[in-house]
């Protein structure tokens, strides 16, 4: 096994530790629980290759060092772990469109450094659209654990190509729908990148078009598996529910939202985290931020 490591500049603010203690308890792509706050771990499918690869990343101030480990392509794997964890985007202004918004002046002191943290790729972010479509979350994630003891590797979810040919043994059409999620990425029609270079309802309706993902679905693939930094989930009830909870008079989405251009997805993403701390709908741990 091969390791490469690289120093990034991370611009705008940024905390490990937030996003770190967010990562831990929000389902379905949980981290296991450790005491060092330091230093963040995980395991994924590297889209160029498939291959598994182990990221480890600590924070030196502005400072992000990433180690992958692994026996692919360890130069996209950095790239990759850059992009799930937001580590790519420009995010300098986004302390000025969170301070025109009083909701998210708090929500960002609240949770300060907090960058989107999304799945690893559109394709792991696919399959678990799959999983959980009329399923509680806890019931998917014990799915999404059975399919990575089983067909997984060193702890990363099973490769579109070992997905593909698997007789999986799940519930209605999921069997059908998850070939279905696997042939498109191995044709490329989930590449985080390529979904991420479009116009966010543009990649959503191409994501539409793999075989049983809906508007849900494939707004869940764009926002948390590419994690397009200005997407705009509008089939998301949650965040629908928190607008109208924190926001004077009854505004819609659409209205609010224009004032968090270019940061759409992050200013959804602080409302839903502070939502789930408040409300614990999602059945997971809230985070703990200073």
């Amino acid at each position: 096994m091969r390791r490469h490591e690289v120093s990034v500049e991370v611009l705008g603010p940024w905390s490990l530790a937030t996003s770190r203690a967010f990562w831990e308890g929000f389902a379905p792509a949980a981290l296991p629980a450790r005491d060092d706050d330091q230093r963040l771990s995980t395991v994924f499918r590297v889209e160029a290759d498939w291959s598994s690869a182990e990221a480890t990343v600590t924070q030196h101030g502005a400072t992000a060092q990433i180690t992958v480990a692994g026996d692919g392509d360890l130069g996209s794997a950095v790239t990759q772990v850059g992009r799930f964890l937001s580590l790519d985007v420009d995010a300098r202004g986004w302390p000025d469109v969170a301070d025109r918004d009083p909701v998210l002046a708090d929500a960002r002191a609240r949770l300060p450094g907090l960058r989107p943290c999304g799945f690893h790729s559109p394709y792991e972010a696919a399959a678990w659209a799959v999983l959980s479509q009329r399923l509680r979350i806890v019931q998917a994630a014990r799915l999404r654990d059975d399919l990575i003891a089983r067909h997984g590797e060193h702890g990363a979810f099973p490769s579109p190509r070992v997905l593909r040919r698997s007789d999986l043994d799940l519930p209605g059409r999921k069997t059908e729908y998850l070939h279905a999620v696997a042939d498109a990425a191995l044709d490329g029609r989930l590449d985080g990148a390529t979904l991420r270079s479009l116009d966010p309802e543009q990649a959503v309706q191409t994501v539409q078009e793999v075989k049983g993902l809906g508007p849900f679905a494939a707004e869940l693939v764009v926002v948390r598996g590419a994690n397009a930094p200005d997407a705009l989930p509008r089939h998301e009830r949650r965040l629908e529910a928190e607008i109208t909870e924190r926001y004077d008079p009854d505004p819609t989405l659409a209205e609010v939202s224009e004032a968090w251009r270019p940061f759409r997805t992050w200013a959804a993403f602080h409302l839903r985290v502070l939502r789930e701390e408040r409300t614990r709908e999602i059945g997971g741990r809230s985070p703990t931020v200073a």
